[in-house]
């Protein structure tokens, strides 16, 4: 296999829904082209179970899947950075670490899935979870399906942003 174009970090808050769902559909469509990592500035100490239900439901792999630290990404070892998104509200607002490199940072804020599921049943929400999934994989393929190779920061920021704007 080939080296990736290049990294990617998705945040969110606590790195137990969002983010590691982002992490696993971008490696899982990219199939090595980009590699995808999340994290997140007050990180819980697992992954939400529906978040790798929903997952598994899609044959998507969980394997490696874990809440993380947004600081391991800042330090002079980590993986080089040339993508940044948060893919919630608070995370975007907050002041994150410097990155080393200076990746392009973006917005793809969805909707928190526990959020959407308070007061249903089980299977309402396994529902808001795979909702949320596949909001993000929409716009993951939208990602993919760019011309990578020949873009430059200027057009993939332009691009990552309207790619944060799909519904």
């Amino acid at each position: 296999m080939t080296e990736p174009l290049f990294n990617m970090l998705f945040l969110c808050t606590h790195n137990s829904a969002r983010s590691i769902l982002a992490e696993a559909l971008l490696n899982h469509w990219a199939r090595g082209r980009v590699k995808a990592f999340s994290a997140g500035s007050h990180p819980r100490a697992e992954v939400n179970p529906l978040a790798l239900q929903a997952l598994r439901a899609r044959e998507i792999s969980v394997r490696g899947l874990h809440s993380k630290a947004w600081d391991l990404f800042a330090t002079p070892k980590a993986p080089r950075l040339a993508v940044v998104i948060t893919v919630c509200d608070s995370a975007a607002g907050e002041i994150c670490p410097i990155w080393p490199g200076g990746p392009i940072k973006a917005h793809w804020g969805v909707e928190e899935p526990s959020l959407l599921a308070q007061g249903k049943s089980p299977d309402e929400t396994l529902n808001a979870f795979i909702s949320v999934l596949e909001k993000l994989q929409r716009r993951v393929r939208l990602f993919l399906d760019l011309p990578l190779e020949n873009m430059d920061s200027a057009g993939l920021k332009m691009e990552l942003d309207r790619i944060g704007k799909q519904h």
